[in-house]
């Protein structure tokens, strides 16, 4: 028997409806402030990838090469095909662009709980606005799609120009070598790498900016940093906001692709693999052939937010099954067909079962039962019968609709 591809899953409708409700909540809020969805190809030439992250990159993507032998990808990741799609399409567009997309990634590494080679994100991207504002409204953007999901979540602040003037005497090389324990909070193999190169009192000053919580104790650590007027601006607009937050310094990964401010967000019930959203600000335009042109986004990742909601996703929707018999059948469908039409979702027997076996069938699958005999045809009523209550009254077909249609609300 051919099973699935390692890595991927496959969605059953109940899981299927809550990963679209979920999705529908992310797209509202977005649509509330103002971002347009854009859609990419799923593959791409390998060199949009490669550009920025070198042929490194390769061992951890899907590529292949097409019948006219050009190297493609399917893509890892969907901010740089966005940028790429900028300068293709809309480099002269009125800025600020606010996009936002929902798309599956792919990307080939050892799948376990909250990472999977076929994965969906949910992002924004806004491009052209280089403000201390628009860096503000894309962290509050991300803090408003969060709170939408319903995930319990920590979101965390930080921005680059504090740690790059701690790390700007050392070469790029020696840079990546002191991120990369930073990133795992290695705290001890910090030292060691620092005082092998002669400067101790470097790993200190590190540790202390990573441990500390206040933008004061930040720039006493730091010292003078560039930008740092934009930086108390942008920090301001989030508390007046009201998001919540925590300042983090530390954040040491994507150093060498975001320019300024930075975020992540992280499920408070998931493991290891708890974060559930990173951004900042970056440049990857001019990278592309493109304009210097300043941008803010993030991606949400939506598997990680679907597994920390666990079994408390979203609220089911509710159903009628339409019960009859042969004679009430012609009937059953002009019932079946008002209940489409006023939004709630009807479904009858297809099995050729009995009343009593149809109402068997229902129990385990509606809500409601909406049964049509003889005296109903004759009368022009139905019986509607509450499944999880047991209640059952004769009514009209306007009663009974209104009547299923206020569960749904409930």
């Amino acid at each position: 028997m051919l099973q699935k591809p390692r890595g991927t899953r496959d969605f059953l409708p109940d899981e299927m409806e809550s990963r679209r409700t979920v999705e529908g909540r992310l797209r509202d809020v977005g649509r509330r402030w103002g971002y347009r969805e854009v859609c990419t190809p799923e593959f791409e030439d390998l060199e949009l990838f490669t550009m920025r992250s070198g042929e490194g990159i390769i061992e951890e993507m899907y590529v292949f090469e097409d019948k006219g032998g050009r190297r493609m990808a399917l893509r890892p990741e969907i901010t740089a095909a966005v940028i790429r799609m900028y300068i293709n399409e809309a480099k002269v567009a009125p800025k600020p662009l606010r996009w936002c997309y929902f798309a599956d990634c792919f990307r080939y590494e050892r799948p376990q709980k909250g990472r999977y080679r076929q994965f969906w994100q949910f992002g924004v991207e806004l491009i052209g606005a280089d403000t201390a504002m628009a860096d503000a409204e894309v962290i509050m953007l991300a803090s408003e799609m969060l709170d939408a999901t319903g995930v319990s979540y920590e979101l965390n602040v930080g921005h680059l120009a504090l740690m790059k003037n701690l790390l700007c005497e050392l070469e790029p090389s020696a840079q990546r070598r002191v991120r990369a324990h930073l990133d795992k909070k290695d705290f001890g193999g910090l030292e060691e790498t620092l005082a092998a190169m002669g400067k101790p009192d470097l790993a200190d000053s590190l540790v202390s900016l990573v441990e500390c919580r206040t933008l004061a104790e930040a720039f006493a650590i730091a010292g003078e940093v560039p930008g740092r007027v934009r930086i108390e601006q942008t920090l301001a607009a989030l508390d007046a906001y009201g998001v919540k937050y925590s300042l983090n310094f530390g954040i040491a990964r994507g150093l060498d692709y975001y320019t300024g401010m930075v975020f992540e967000g992280f499920a408070s019930n998931l493991g290891a693999e708890n974060q559930i959203l990173g951004g900042g600000t970056y440049r990857l335009a001019h990278l592309f052939g493109g304009d210097d042109v300043a941008s803010c986004g993030f991606a949400i990742g939506f598997d990680r937010v679907m597994v920390s909601l666990g079994d408390a996703r979203t609220h089911q929707e509710t159903i009628a099954g339409i019960v009859c018999t042969e004679e009430g059948r012609i009937r059953a469908l002009e019932v079946a067909r008002a209940f489409r039409s006023a939004g709630i979702r009807a479904e009858m027997d297809l099995m050729d079962r009995g009343l009593g076996a149809q109402l068997a069938h229902a129990s385990r699958s509606s809500d409601f039962a909406v049964i049509i005999g003889r005296r109903e045809v004759e009368s022009g009523a139905v019986t509607l019968k509450n499944l999880k209550t047991g209640e059952q009254n004769t009514l009209d077909l306007p009663a009974a609709i209104a009547e299923v249609g206020a569960h749904g609300t409930r």
